[in-house]
């Protein structure tokens, strides 16, 4: 079921001994382009026929009615809205806990006070179309909100006949947004970063897509902020020892090819009875499964088992992946935790499967994949907000820091004479201004 890569025994860098995707980015980068023009060119009447053209649906409105999440809200069986109710509390209560004061130094008559300002408007993705993810909604909106941004707007591929999952235009209303427009793809990402008739132009913009969400955020980036975790397919890898049930492991490496072909699910092991024992699990789990033969699929052609000589090499195959998902099924997981570098989120023990971090356990769901995770981690507050410095000196910090100014000023060029009647002369010279200053 897995294709195996046997790395025992081999010093080479992992990295070099690893299949990876086939990332699709260059093949779609000129339809996204096209996309993007045409969204920017003839605002709402392309979104319209863009949809019609990709998703098949001739939309009425581009705007869902402010109403329509009560409405879903309160059809909704108990037991679903709680479990909605749940998981909002879960990521508010965590990421509360991300919120920053105000920071002051001071330094002999220098201060410095460092502002944290939110965002004015968050643009928030969520995958949708023929499936519904109201988690995304939450795990993106609710971020934004405890960051303290003004309007909160997603963008939701539409269903069939043109409308929204009840379910997650349920979770909008819990999640606090402010308008849903049932728009998906690269052309969603180009209207809310250029903004249409309808589509409010925002400041930053954040989940998880296909290549070709993934693919317009990248070229919209400098017009609108765009976190740098590349947000696309699903991964995970699973390392395990033998210590817990080999269903577990398939259940694991099964959960996160359900949102579909593109993403990939690793079991890294240094006990081959172990990777035995998943592909008879893998068996047993797909028989029962909702659509098992495409996940075998994808499996087949996505899914690997890594056999390593021991933890190190492990450890190293994970920080070469740097996976979205990592599972450790060791028997020992919170000391091998401590030595991973490169994860999205790192999920210990049998008792905790990744379908928690993806529903209720609070950190945002919306993580680094395509070995992103070397250098960007989970969407955060942070995200939503930034710096603003002010600096305050008075004669005294001036006159001691200006010698200090002058020097590199001076040394980048800047000439340290004034312009005529004193006045500070192009090109700017900084070094001038101090003295200017202090004259």
């Amino acid at each position: 079921m897995l294709t195996r890569v046997d790395l025992r025994g081999e010093d080479g860098a992992p990295e070099t001994l690893l299949p990876r995707p086939v990332l699709t980015e260059a093949a779609v980068a000129d339809t996204v382009r096209e996309v993007i023009a045409e969204v920017r060119q003839r605002g709402d009447a392309a979104l319209y026929d863009l949809t019609e053209r990709l998703d098949g649906v001739r939309l009425e409105s581009l705007v869902v009615p402010q109403d329509t999440g009560v409405k879903a809200l309160s059809s909704l069986p108990s037991d679903l809205r709680d479990a909605l109710m749940v998981a909002e509390a879960a990521v508010r209560r965590h990421h509360e806990e991300e919120l920053r004061a105000s920071r002051e130094t001071l330094d002999r008559g220098l201060r410095i006070r460092t502002l944290p300002r939110p965002m004015v408007r968050a643009g928030c993705y969520v995958p949708g179309g023929r499936a519904a993810y109201p988690s995304t909604v939450l795990m993106t909106a609710v971020v934004a909100r405890v960051a303290g941004v003004d309007e909160v707007v997603v963008c939701v591929p539409p269903g069939e006949g043109g409308g929204v999952a009840e379910v997650t235009l349920a979770a909008t209303e819990v999640a606090g947004v402010d308008v849903v427009h049932p728009v998906g793809g690269a052309q969603a990402i180009a209207a809310m970063a250029y903004g249409t008739e309808s589509v409010r132009k925002v400041d930053v913009i954040v989940g998880p897509g296909n290549m070709y969400v993934a693919q317009a955020k990248q070229q919209v980036a400098g017009a609108v902020r765009v976190p740098s975790a590349f947000t696309g397919p699903s991964e995970v890898v699973v390392v395990a020892d033998g210590t817990s049930p080999a269903e577990f492991t398939a259940t694991d490496l099964v959960a996160q090819t359900e949102h579909g072909p593109d993403g990939m699910s690793w079991l890294v092991t240094w006990d081959e009875a172990v990777a035995d024992a998943v592909d008879v699990a893998l068996d047993g789990v797909l028989e029962d499964a909702r659509r098992g033969a495409e996940i075998a699929g994808t499996l087949a052609s996505s899914g690997h088992c890594v056999l390593v000589d021991d933890e190190q090499q492990a450890l190293a195959v994970v920080d070469a992946i740097a996976p979205e998902h990592l599972q450790l099924m060791v028997a020992a997981p919170e000391a091998l935790a401590e030595r991973v570098h490169n994860a999205g989120a790192v999920f210990l023990g049998p008792w905790t499967p990744t379908s928690i971090g993806d529903y209720v356990a609070g950190p945002s769901h919306v993580l680094p994949t395509a070995g992103t995770a070397r250098f960007a981690g989970a969407l955060t507050v942070a995200d939503f907000t930034k710096d603003i410095n002010l600096v305050t000196a008075d004669p005294d910090a001036l006159r001691r820091l200006g010698p200090y100014v002058e020097a590199l000023a001076v040394a980048e060029g800047q000439s340290p004479a004034l312009g005529r009647a004193g006045r500070i002369g192009a090109p700017g010279y900084r070094a001038a201004e101090v003295r200017c200053h202090l004259r």
